[in-house]
């Protein structure tokens, strides 16, 4: 959750935002041996919050990497993508899944 709100410390150009929601869900696939990890960011600001979504991904893989890793250092981070997003300029965005997803 941090990471969402630091976001305009941490990529180039992005400006800072007063986000009113921001939500991490963990699944755990121990079959696939996998976390798959997703953010919902919301703001009454009329621009997008796609970079906070995406930064509080990729923040939340690296800790569980750093938590992990003492037992594991051939973990990988991947496929860190934007479903769907709504609002600002470009407007409503919905990626469709994928086989590989």
């Amino acid at each position: 959750i941090m990471a969402a709100k630091k976001t305009s410390q941490i990529i180039p150009m992005c400006h800072p935002l007063m986000l009113t929601n921001v939500d991490l869900n963990f699944t755990i696939n121990e079959n696939e041996n996998k976390i798959i990890i997703q953010s919902k960011v919301k703001t009454m600001g009329k621009t997008g919050v796609e970079m906070e979504a995406l930064t509080a991904v990729a923040a939340a893989g690296l800790t569980i990497y750093d938590m992990c890793k003492a037992v594991d250092r051939e973990m990988t981070i991947k496929s860190i993508y934007l479903l769907e997003k709504s609002g600002g300029k470009s407007g409503h965005f919905s990626r469709p899944l994928k086989k590989s997803d």
